[in-house]
């Protein structure tokens, strides 16, 4: 009898992992792809990392004024890379331009049907996720405070990396492009 009850949890077990890896498989936006269980777990997760980088963040106001940008070089699985901007006047981020371009030079925040697929798929898109981040870090001056979005976890851990890396530039005024080979 116990053998059998064995038996039949491994089988459960292996047709639920099997189930799963295969609604993982889809032609949808993969870089957004997520569930909200996952999405909560790796936002714990991000937000535990980003506490303990905030301890290395310095205040706003020692920022240098100027335009700092950071660019991937290259186009992710979908056709897309991070374009970010951010503009710091009196010590303060005032203005945070996180966004992706396709070869054409399309913002995919303005893609109405990337953002109706993922809003289908995950509940959120671009056009709703990637302004939240911008006003997130012009409202706490700190890419560790900004939450996580669910449904969007790849975008906002990018921000939150890229944000870091353009305030760490700001704090020694290098106003050079920051170039990542993705």
């Amino acid at each position: 009898m116990e053998i059998k009850k064995g038996v039949k949890f491994a089988t459960t077990l292996f047709a639920s992992a099997f189930v799963l890896a295969a609604c993982g498989n889809s032609d949808e936006p993969a870089t957004e792809q997520s569930s909200a269980a996952s999405s909560a777990v790796t936002s714990e997760a991000s937000s535990a990392a980003s506490s303990e980088a905030s301890s290395d963040q310095a205040a706003a106001g020692d920022l240098q004024d100027g335009s700092y940008k950071l660019e991937e070089k290259n186009l992710d699985e979908n056709g897309w890379r991070v374009v970010y901007e951010m503009t710091v006047s009196d010590g303060k981020i005032t203005e945070s331009n996180y966004d992706y371009v396709n070869e054409n030079g399309d913002l995919k925040s303005e893609d109405e049907d990337y953002q109706k697929a993922m809003s289908e798929k995950v509940g959120t898109g671009p056009a709703d996720y990637i302004p939240e981040l911008n006003a997130q870090l012009e409202e706490t001056q700190d890419p560790s405070q900004v939450d996580v979005v669910s449904g969007a976890t790849h975008s906002s851990e990018s921000f939150i990396k890229y944000a870091q890396q353009l305030i760490d530039a700001a704090k020694e005024g290098k106003t050079e492009t920051i170039e990542i080979d993705n």
